[in-house]
């Protein structure tokens, strides 16, 4: 095939369909795994969103069309994944992956041995070096346990495909672990019995492993013991890149010795997303935990974050973000009103909840500072009928007034005073407005209200009263 040979229309349409698909997974991982490697403006983007999939597979599958010549289309992959991606990345082992994913897939249309002059060697510079060379891991097997999870993780870490693994110990006392490394691909070697005999004969095979295997380019030494600190030396002063991998408490570590860059493992394996009823379950179980503790009603959401982060190894973030996509962790006590009551005496300060069935009381208060509140109750008026817009106005400025009876004229959101609402009379303003045919809307209906003033900060809309010294007898309602 002639260097200006096309792409058969055949297999155009599968091969950039599988160059589309390689490219939108890589985005993937890189969001969830290193978001920091995106462009700013990409980082916030739901690409696992059905929509953002599609539109993106679409506009990439166009743009690569319109490519006709094999020679420069791992070029134009290139120049679209500078447009998403920070230069941070193209020196990353993803990129290296990536194209050599896409090096094989532009394979399948010729020859290997017309494949070099199909390809200028200028695009293929970097996926062509991936290929030729390897990774090996080395493990004292007496010293140190991988797993398969971290077996992976350290895969992900180099930049060449990890493809030999040897591991040194005296199997004689290892039980059965010969077995499940000599499963998981392992090339096994036998030393006898006597303290570091693993490590002087891993040493002793690695200080010559680049002659047995003169493709090698990375070498992971996993021992947590320091005398193969010589090795590591010996391996990079030939010019390999080399990892030294370690265990420190419940993680792996692992050191670049070249760049001194160093990544961690958790050992512990991630815990699944609890669904909402035992989320919801979880946090009313701390919070009337802690109230005990702190002989408070209140507790802060940052103690509450801390709390369950330790007791579940999960953050408040993780878990609203696996239900409500784009929430913040404050929004899941907004979202069940009659289970928590939130409150923020100052819009600067911090954010405190409690439990809706056990309302805080002066008795039980304790003042942390000045900003902490000691009681927000919501007046019941579940007995109250509202019968017209009078009678809905009088609840909502009765609300307003509960919620800032600590900060007397203080603006609070108005989706708060929706939930208190909602609480006690069992439907949200909104429902109300259309049972009453006021024709219309929650804001509007508080502008119109003469004991409330309105503010809007962005999209977001506060409430506050008017005069909080005059009572409900002295204030006027617009009525219709």
């Amino acid at each position: 095939m002639s260097d200006n040979e096309s792409i058969t229309p055949a297999n155009s349409s599968a091969i950039i369909d599988t160059i589309c698909l390689n490219i939108y997974q890589t985005i993937l991982e890189i969001q969830e795994k290193r978001p920091e490697l995106l462009k700013e403006k990409y980082r916030h983007v739901l690409w696992n969103a059905p929509r953002h999939q599609a539109s993106f597979l679409e506009k990439l599958r166009i743009g690569l069309n319109q490519t006709k010549k094999q020679p420069t289309l791992l070029s134009n992959v290139q120049k679209f994944l500078h447009i998403l991606l920070t230069p941070e990345y193209f020196e990353s082992p993803s990129f290296g992956k990536l194209m050599q994913k896409i090096s094989a897939s532009i394979q399948h249309l010729v020859e290997d041995n017309n494949f070099a002059s199909t390809v200028p060697s200028t695009a293929l510079e970097d996926s062509a070096t991936i290929v030729q060379g390897i990774a090996i891991l080395l493990l004292d097997a007496e010293n140190l346990q991988l797993d398969s999870k971290t077996e992976k993780f350290l895969a992900e870490v180099c930049s060449y495909p990890l493809q030999i693994k040897i591991a040194f110990a005296n199997w004689r006392t290892m039980g059965k672990k010969d077995v499940e490394l000599h499963r998981r691909g392992y090339e096994l070697i036998h030393v006898p019995a006597g303290k570091d005999s693993a490590d002087v004969k891993m040493a002793t095979v690695g200080s010559s492993i680049f002659v047995h295997y003169p493709t090698a380019r990375e070498v992971f030494v996993c021992s947590s013991d320091k005398v193969l600190t010589h090795l590591c030396n010996t391996l990079q002063t030939h010019g390999l890149t080399v990892y030294s991998v370690c265990k420190q408490g419940d993680k792996i570590r692992v050191l670049n010795n070249n760049n001194g860059h160093s990544q961690t493992h958790s050992l512990i394996p991630k815990p699944e997303i609890p669904s909402l009823e035992e989320f919801i379950r979880q946090l009313q179980e701390i919070i009337t935990n802690q109230q005990k503790i702190q002989q408070n009603h209140w507790v802060k959401l940052s103690k509450l974050s801390q709390l369950y982060k330790k007791k579940y190894n999960l953050s408040l973030s993780e878990v609203v973000g696996g239900h409500f996509s784009g929430k913040r962790a404050r929004d899941i006590f907004l979202e069940y009103p009659t289970q928590f009551v939130t409150h923020q005496p100052l819009e600067q300060s911090e954010i405190y909840i409690t439990v809706f069935n056990q309302p805080p009381s002066d008795e039980t208060a304790v003042v942390e500072h000045s900003a902490q509140p000691t009681e927000v109750t919501v007046k019941d008026t579940t007995s109250f009928k509202i019968k017209s817009k009078a009678d809905l106005e009088l609840s909502i400025v009765e609300i307003v007034k509960s919620l800032t009876a600590q900060s007397p004229g203080s603006y609070i959101d108005i989706s708060r005073v929706g939930s208190a609402f909602k609480q006690q009379h069992g439907q949200t303003i909104k429902e109300t407005i259309r049972r009453l045919e006021l024709k219309t809307k929650y804001v509007n209906l508080l502008e119109s209200c003469s004991a409330l003033k309105i503010q809007q900060q962005g999209k977001v809309h506060t409430v506050a009263i008017v005069d909080s010294t005059i009572d409900n007898e002295q204030w006027i309602i617009t009525s219709p």
